[in-house]
């Protein structure tokens, strides 16, 4: 994963990013990536999977 962080509190998933980081372009190249599961990947000690892809526009 990069730039994503998973807790479970109860029954409530917990998602922590940090917007201010980037891993370069997208597979596009439209888009410049934040954070990404990479793929669908398992919420800790928890039967539930999540996949996840966080991105913003490239500017010009």
């Amino acid at each position: 994963m990069k730039n994503v962080e998973f807790s479970v509190e109860g029954s409530t998933l917990i998602i922590k990013i940090d917007l201010s980081k980037e891993f370069g372009p997208s597979s596009s190249g439209k888009n410049i990536i934040v954070a990404s599961t990479e793929g669908n990947v398992t919420v800790p000690n928890r039967e539930e999977k999540i996949g996840l892809n966080v991105y913003r526009k490239k500017t010009s």
